[in-house]
């Protein structure tokens, strides 16, 4: 696994997407996010097919501090089981990648 992960997950609104970041990015779990919307998504959900209209949340952070931005995203989702995943950062420009680990570091 790389050292630096972006971490996606959806949700119903605007606002509980800001509301999931402002918290993680508080708590130094994530460097930075985005809130990307709305989106359209097509799913399989509970055995029946889907579509919606939903709010995607990106987050950067290191892997090590992954498995507490997973905990704390789960835990505060206003979903029972939310879509949370992360796909490894192959590269970046120096600068950005430094800016993550940096912001991340507990204080």
């Amino acid at each position: 696994m790389t050292d630096y992960v972006q971490v996606s997950t959806a949700t119903p609104t605007q606002e509980a997407a800001v509301a999931l970041a402002g918290p993680a990015v508080q708590q130094r779990l994530a460097a930075g996010a985005q809130v990307v919307g709305p989106v359209t998504s097509v799913f399989w959900h509970l055995g029946e097919y889907g579509t919606g209209e939903e709010w995607q949340l990106l987050l950067k952070t290191t892997a090590e501090r992954y498995p507490e931005l997973e905990a704390y995203l789960l835990e505060a989702h206003p979903w029972d089981n939310p879509e949370v995943c992360a796909v490894p950062i192959v590269a970046g420009a120096d600068r950005c990648l430094e800016w993550i680990r940096g912001s991340v570091s507990p204080a």
